[in-house]
């Protein structure tokens, strides 16, 4: 009898909610947006994982500059970024990998051999699957983020409602899109007017 969950997302899920209890306490109170940043280990679509972190009001004093009209509160560029717990396929989430490396050979979106630039640019098959394992990942952070507003959890933990902001740095202008999807309507009302007062939308 295993513990282990069924899907990757129950995984998410579940692992999230511990990371986000592991938050400094002595913080949560000045966090005013979570953090969902999604990356590769090595670049690599098979080795996915998002890091939930947060950013912070004193984060904000100390880069904002005196014309700012939003984008050092809203363009994660100027966010704390580093020092977050991850969840994926990574070894710092040996549960999720497998659970992850599993589900997706299930998919038919896995493929096997080393990682190749070359070879994902020139067959096929594989920059297939590697779409698919990145919309796959994409699609299970996002999920997540509804799932933490809706079910309460993070009202619950940081006392509030607050945006979740998702990013991916290699998908410029993504986060528009994957941003308004992970949220409620309300929460992100900044976070989209400043993104249609730059333009982005």
């Amino acid at each position: 009898m295993t513990d282990r969950p069924e899907t990757f997302l129950a995984h998410l899920r579940t692992a999230a909610v511990g990371v986000l209890k592991r938050f400094p306490a002595e913080l949560r109170p000045e966090i005013y947006a979570l953090s969902f940043r999604i990356w590769r280990v090595d670049d690599d679509d098979r080795r996915p994982y998002v890091a939930i972190g947060y950013n912070t009001e004193s984060q904000y004093e100390r880069e904002r500059y005196p014309d700012d009209d939003g984008e050092v509160r809203w363009n994660y560029a100027y966010w704390l970024l580093e020092g977050f717990e991850t969840l994926g396929n990574v070894p710092e989430d040996p549960v999720g990998s497998q659970v992850y490396v599993e589900e997706v050979r299930r998919l038919g979106a896995w493929y096997d051999g080393e990682f190749d630039l070359d070879r994902l640019l020139d067959d096929e098959d594989v920059a297939t699957r590697a779409e698919l394992l990145r919309a796959h990942f994409c699609d299970a952070v996002i999920d997540l983020a509804r799932h933490l507003h809706a079910d309460g959890v993070i009202e619950r933990v940081l006392g509030r409602p607050l945006p979740v902001v998702v990013f991916d740095m290699a998908r410029p202008g993504w986060e528009v899109h994957a941003t308004e999807a992970a949220n409620p309507p309300g929460v992100v009302e900044e976070f989209m007017a400043w993104q249609l007062a730059a333009g982005e939308i």
